[in-house]
């Protein structure tokens, strides 16, 4: 699948902290309803086999509407599932190995919290890089913050698309305006949310606004 940076607008990230008898793909489906641009599989628990099963199955979903499929961390899962690519942390596997074995058609994001770092992800291949935490987070709690200064440094010191992640809401993703990043990442203002698909549609909104899109 082809990648832009048009892609990142919303881009969700998966929970299953909050499926509360649903399926998580019901959960994906009600965030494409509402107008995510790009999903991410994250799962740190399920065993390989329901993982590569989960992933193959919320990847049909996403391909058939048009929205690109990542799987985060797991390079053997997204490549037997057919996934458009993978992200990986800075404690992941490094980024020029994860490119190599990608290969040049699987979209390749990497995290990164200083300008060091961005600009290594980008020359060892990455497409993309997810920058945060921007706000303080209880998803990841090991997740340290990035400034609003060095978020915009970032995006000024690489030509790959930004997109911002951690602790984003409807109550501050206004206050990235300005930032340069192309997106934003969700997880629990989107799973949390008691409608899933009204709370994606008003971050998509939000999302534009702040881009001024």
């Amino acid at each position: 699948m082809s990648f832009s940076k048009k892609d990142l607008l919303l881009y969700a990230v998966t929970d299953r902290s909050w499926l509360g008898g649903a399926t998580l793909y019901e959960q994906v489906e009600k965030t494409l309803n509402g107008g995510a641009t790009m999903i991410q599989l994250r799962e740190k628990e399920l065993c390989p086999a329901d993982f590569a099963a989960e992933a193959a199955e919320i990847g049909a979903l996403c391909r058939v509407r048009g929205v690109p499929f990542i799987v985060n961390d797991n390079m053997d899962i997204a490549l037997r599932t057919g996934a458009d690519g993978v992200h990986v942390g800075q404690s992941d596997m490094e980024a020029g190995s994860v490119r190599a074995m990608l290969g040049a058609g699987r979209i390749l994001g990497v995290s990164a919290q200083t300008v060091e770092q961005a600009v290594l992800a980008e020359k060892r291949g990455a497409d993309y890089l997810g920058v945060g935490a921007v706000f303080p987070t209880g998803t990841k709690t090991d997740a340290s913050e990035v400034s609003y200064d060095t978020l915009k440094a970032i995006c000024t010191a690489v030509t790959i698309p930004v997109v911002a992640i951690g602790g984003i809401n409807a109550g501050n993703a206004a206050r990235l305006a300005g930032s340069g990043i192309c997106g934003i990442s969700v997880v629990s203002a989107i799973f949390s949310s008691p409608d899933i698909t009204r709370a994606a549609s008003e971050l998509r909104r939000l999302a534009l606004d702040t881009l001024g899109a």
